[in-house]
């Protein structure tokens, strides 16, 4: 797991400088070293987080001088050991013990199709010495992230959004259409939008190839349509179970594949405690885990130390518990807002911010349950699109968290051109290879709003303490499995039903019956004391007043009744609207 970035000039020498900028932003990506290589029209950066390969051998930017290539590359490939052992028998040599250098040879000997046969999750930049060509690369699902931006004959490209701007020359605007994603989509601002008008972000299971006169492709790689097969008409419900159980216990037994400590993240939930029964099914003993609680506000609780102390006494593991006090989530809420590649108001991000800052002292990769109610239709909202004959009505009524005549009242004129979350959606149901409305939900939200809500939000919290999250929910083979089980036995009862029913096999079941439950951070949801003094003082400021994004007599509704206002998912409003202020501010937007 690591930061990477570079520069690709079409009409002169690249900048180094600007290259260098974008390495030191990122350097909490990779706290283990950098290093910075450049090819007169290409220069690559890279900050390197040591989990495999540990020697100075495995250094980014990496070079092969005999094959003429050079990689900068951010992630982990689980099955890199095989892919070694192919291209050992096809006759390559090996400098290091990285799965780096795997990725290096596997372009070489299948081109950039080798994506194809990688199991894991990454984002790469390759140069082709002799062509000048390079190849980026997102993998399946998008947890590894991607931006870029381009001006004046240059493409530049890096981990996060704010490294973009620190190497300067980036247009700023405000998109209008991510700005409408932003408040109808708890935040989530699908590819290639993002915020700010002069970056974008490549696609999951997308390969972009720029060659040296400036022309490029773009072609997608993998794809994912939910829903029954035929063939699968026979499996039974016991079958279905047997099949889950065994290929999540594949995910996450691929994800220990490190040369360093790992750890798994306990919130006491279902997804994370199946995670930590099967490694303990598979033999892993000593297993470090770790969970976070927060203060009660207005009666809402702020942990689930009673259902992660079960799984902690079920499979003795190695736990740490931290409490975390009022003042300690809002001191940590700067640090968390600039950790954010993206605005991102879940509440849970400072959780996340805070966990990870006490894990990363105890280990450097933990496993996280990300993903799981996506992929096993575990939200409230699924049954309703249970034979739904308008689809993208009811998803918009059950998921935004404003619709558009709300839209009409929150942002400045300026900023409201269109209905563009609801046409996304529309699009993307016109589109989609699923047949059913509920089927055409799973797949929008495992390929579009899991990306750029859940998996940023990890992806960022916790490599800002150089700390590596890998989520087996999201092993694409596991995702492809789930995408085959018939709704009905994904959302039955409250959701999860075939995860709930085959991890009864290896989890506790006060665990797998207990109430929904999520991350709390009450303190953001029900906003008081200095929390609502932050969020007065962000909105207050000649920033916000002078960029003039939201309507002022919304703000002040927002403001005066924070309780009154919560999307249909509970979360405030009125943070939301500050988040987003507050993130700009923060980066100097």
């Amino acid at each position: 797991m690591c930061g990477l970035c570079g520069e690709i000039s079409f009409d002169g020498p690249a900048d180094p400088a600007a290259v260098k900028r974008m390495v030191d932003t990122l350097a909490p990506r990779g706290p283990d070293g950098g290093g910075i290589l450049g090819h007169d029209r290409v220069v690559f950066g890279h900050r390197r987080l040591k989990i495999i390969g540990l020697s100075s051998a495995a250094q980014q930017p990496m070079q092969d001088p005999e094959l003429g290539l050079s990689l900068v590359f951010n992630g982990c490939i689980y099955n890199y050991r095989a892919l070694r052992g192919e291209l050992e028998a096809r006759g390559y040599r090996f400098f290091s013990m990285s799965d780096t250098e795997v990725v290096l040879k596997a372009f070489h000997a299948w081109g950039p199709r080798c994506v194809e046969r990688f199991l894991g999750m990454f984002a790469f930049a390759i140069l082709e010495r002799d062509s000048g060509r390079v190849t980026l690369a997102r993998d399946r699902l998008g947890i590894k992230p991607l931006y870029y931006s381009e001006a004046k004959g240059r493409f530049r490209f890096a981990s996060t959004l704010p490294a973009l701007l620190a190497a300067g020359d980036v247009d700023t605007a405000i998109d209008p259409a991510a700005l409408h994603h932003y408040m109808s989509w708890h935040a989530g601002v699908p590819a290639p939008l993002t915020i700010i008008r002069g970056v974008r972000k490549l696609a999951p299971a997308t390969l972009l190839t720029l060659e040296s006169d400036g022309s490029r492709r773009e072609e997608t790689y993998w794809t994912l349509t939910v829903g029954a097969r035929d063939e699968d008409r026979v499996m039974t419900e016991a079958e279905w179970r047997e099949a889950v159980l065994d290929a999540l216990g594949t995910a996450v037994e691929r994800r220990q594949v490190a040369d360093v400590p790992t750890g798994v993240l306990l919130s006491g939930g279902l997804d994370s405690s199946v995670i930590v029964a099967l490694l303990a099914r598979r033999g892993q003993s000593g297993l470090k885990t770790f969970s976070i609680g927060f203060d009660a506000v207005n009666g809402v609780e702020g942990d689930e130390f009673k259902y992660s102390d079960i799984i902690v006494r079920e499979f003795d593991t190695e736990h740490t518990k931290l409490v975390i006090d009022g003042s300690r989530t809002l001191d940590a809420l700067p640090s968390a807002i600039a950790a954010m590649a993206e605005p991102q108001m879940s509440h849970d991000a400072v959780a996340f911010w805070l966990l990870s800052q006490a894990v990363a002292k105890h280990v450097k990769v933990i496993q996280s349950g990300q993903g799981a109610d996506e992929v096993f239709g575990g939200y409230h909202w699924y049954p309703k699109l249970m034979g739904s004959r308008d689809p993208v009505g009811d998803y918009a009524c059950a998921y935004f968290d404003r619709d558009h005549a709300e839209m009409r009242e929150a942002l400045a004129p300026d900023f409201l051109n269109g209905d563009y979350s609801r046409e996304f959606i529309a699009h993307f149901f016109a589109g989609s290879a699923s047949r059913s409305a509920i089927d055409k939900t799973l797949q929008l939200d495992q390929q579009i709003m899991l990306v750029d809500d859940p998996v940023k939000r990890v992806d960022n919290m916790t490599m800002a303490h150089g700390l590596e999250a890998r989520v087996p929910f999201l092993d694409h083979e596991l995702v492809e499995l789930a995408a085959r089980i018939p709704a009905d036995l994904k959302v039955r009862g409250e959701g999860k039903y075939i995860l709930k029913e085959a991890a009864r096999a290896v989890v506790p079941e006060a665990v797998i019956d207990r109430p929904k439950g999520y991350f709390p951070v009450p303190a953001l949801k029900h906003l008081r004391g200095p929390f609502l003094d932050f969020v007065r003082d962000v909105l207050d400021r000649p920033a916000a007043r002078d960029r003039g994004l939201f309507n002022r007599a919304y703000v002040d509704r927002l403001l005066a009744d924070p309780d009154g206002a919560l999307t249909p998912k509970g979360n405030s409003k009125l943070w939301q609207v500050a988040l987003l202020e507050s993130w700009l501010q923060t980066h100097g937007v």
